[in-house]
């Protein structure tokens, strides 16, 4: 069935249910931005295939809500389904039920599937909607009776990581959740978040591509704790060593039943954001609802000494794959045939040879040309580029091992390198340097380091489109909060252990893109009689290009901060290298 087909079909369902709007939203009922086969719905019923945005459908219009990173591949994937695209002002703001609240009438119906859209989703459409008296339903799964041959859930085994690993038992961590709702008064907490609930158990799987998570629901109280999960998952060695953690083990889909059963009078802390309205609608109305966010993510976003030491380690070993990747791809252009899939594919080949490798964090941005200036471009052999021995090339990529987590951004030139390439390549690069060596106040929040990283790049009246950076899981998943840099990032404070990528950027649809990334760890610096202060210590290794660098656009901290960084690179991994590829990076790392 062709997507404009699919469409019909809703609308006619719509008709039948006396529904005058169905939303869609990028989901499933973990609240997961990379979703299981089964819950890819946006894709089935559009066709668009990035990682955030929403769908909107009413008898005379059907639209993709999305933002800035994906303009362009929406553009050109909506062709002819009967979807247009609809640029969002501000990311991630459901800008969709504004546009609702003006082609609906009183006594009209918005409907939506309760399992795929967040509790905080719901409200800000209710709070739009509702005073319009405008009927909001978030019990109507359309896509069901329609989706023929819907992928089933994933059925991959599960396994629970050493202490030697986490540098923390479930245990430990348990009982710091447990202090938090102590201290909140909240009796019993459900937990959705897939990372939350593999962080909190120390627990992996393979259920979604990239993220070593697997699905599944927690609710803790103070004496117990359940763990919803398919229990085939589990090995009997590993139920056992739970309940050794006073974990106890249950079926995946009894979460729904246990959470209507919440006695009257009882209070439960449910996180707004990484929990479904389908579960938050079953509590009963008798229990007290504590909205906010999960002890466990702030928990898990500082990274204990353990973690740190693996991830150090971690990036030795991803280090040493991307020099060679990058060593292979610039003496051999031009000689065999290359093309964005397959030089993925060859990265992925020296990343899965590192001890410890597990999958790649996310599908790889090879961008080549105009393809760069696609944030999140994903090529497919129908679309691809060939390389040839010229312009710019953007790798966007990250590896997961059991020792962490991985990305990284870099750009380099094939060849025929031109003053505006330079320009725009320096800029972001003094965007980089800037937000990597950014002193700061203990307390500082993620748009402070956001406009810091920002400031050279507005100077020459250049921006992007995304945020500055966002935090990264330990052998979890690749986009991890609270923490984020970008311009909304007003409430989550930084704190010594965070890591968290910095990527500037600069895009020029039709020509090339630009984003220059390393991860960072937040760190104590200094004290004085002003207060406490922090800085970054760089964890990334792999040398940045120099030959794309404008030295003139430079001031000598950004020019003394770049020998620096490629000395350190060179001085790392060269002990894992063989003597030819040592010599090939020593001189990409010459000082300028």
């Amino acid at each position: 069935m062709k997507h404009i087909e699919k469409l019909a079909a809703i609308r006619s369902l719509m008709k039948e249910r006396n529904i005058q709007a169905y939303i869609i939203p990028s989901s499933d009922p973990h609240i997961s931005e990379y979703l299981p086969e089964r819950y890819k719905c946006i894709a089935w019923t559009s066709g668009f295939t990035g990682s955030a945005g929403t769908l909107v459908i009413t008898q005379d219009f059907a639209g993709l809500w999305t933002d800035a990173r994906y303009f362009v591949q929406a553009a050109e994937q909506l062709q002819d389904t009967g979807f247009d695209l609809v640029k969002l002002v501000v990311q991630g703001a459901a800008e969709y039920a504004t546009y609702l609240s003006t082609v609906l009438q009183a006594g009209d119906t918005v409907a939506f599937d309760g399992n795929l859209a967040s509790l905080l989703v719901a409200k800000a459409v209710q709070e739009v909607l509702t005073p319009l008296d405008i009927r909001v339903d978030g019990q109507q799964d359309l896509l069901g009776p329609l989706w023929e041959g819907r992928p089933a859930l994933p059925q991959g085994a599960a396994y629970l990581l050493p202490e030697n690993i986490t540098g923390q038992d479930t245990a430990s961590k348990l009982a710091a959740v447990r202090a938090q709702l102590a201290a909140a008064r909240v009796e019993q907490h459900i937990i959705s978040s897939l990372d939350d609930l593999a962080w909190l158990f120390n627990i992996r799987g393979t259920d979604v591509p990239c993220n070593p998570v697997v699905l599944g629901f927690a609710q803790i109280t103070a004496h117990e704790a359940v763990l919803y999960i398919e229990l085939s998952k589990l090995s009997e060695a590993a139920i056992a060593e739970l309940k050794g953690y006073g974990v106890r083990v249950a079926s995946y889909e009894t979460i729904y039943a246990d959470v209507a059963g919440f006695k009257a009078g009882t209070s439960v802390l449910l996180d707004p954001k990484r929990t479904c309205y389908a579960l938050y609608s079953l509590v009963p109305s008798e229990v007290q609802l504590v909205e906010r966010i999960n002890p466990s993510t702030v928990l898990k976003g500082v990274k204990n000494a353990v973690e740190i030491a693996h991830t150090r380690k971690t990036m030795i070993y991803d280090g040493v794959a991307l020099t060679k990747f990058f060593k292979w791809l610039t003496e051999n252009i031009g000689k065999e045939a290359m093309s964005e899939v397959s030089i993925a594919e060859k990265l992925r080949g020296f990343r899965a040879v590192q001890p410890g490798f597990v999958d790649v964090s996310f599908d790889t941005i090879a961008g080549y040309l105009d393809h760069g200036a696609l944030p999140h471009y994903h090529a497919l052999p129908e679309h691809e580029y060939q390389l040839a021995p010229k312009g710019l090339l953007l790798v966007d990529s990250g590896g997961q091992y059991q020792t962490g987590t991985t990305d990284i951004t870099r750009v380099i030139s094939l060849g025929e390198l031109t003053e505006e390439e330079k320009a725009d390549y320096t800029i972001v690069l003094k965007g980089t340097i800037e937000g990597s060596q950014a002193i700061f106040p203990r307390g500082s929040k993620g748009y402070q380091i956001d406009a810091i990283t920002r400031r050279p790049i507005w100077e020459t009246l250049r921006n992007y489109g995304h945020g500055t950076g966002h935090g990264v899981g330990f052998f979890l998943n690749v986009h991890e909060g609270p923490q984020v840099f970008n311009a909304a990032a007003i409430d989550v404070a930084i704190e010594k252990g965070m890591i968290t990528s910095i990527e500037p950027g600069l895009y020029r649809e039709g020509a090339h893109g630009i984003r220059i990334e390393n991860l960072v760890l937040a760190e104590d610096f200094a004290e004085s009689q002003f207060g406490s202060f922090m800085h970054f210590e760089t964890l990334t290794l792999c040398y940045i290009a120099t030959d794309l660098v404008e030295k003139s656009l430079l001031e000598q901290k950004h020019i003394d901060w770049l020998n620096t960084y490629n000395n350190w690179v060179y001085a790392q991994l060269s002990p894992y290298l063989d003597a030819e590829e040592a010599a090939w990076l020593a001189a990409q790392t010459v000082a300028i």
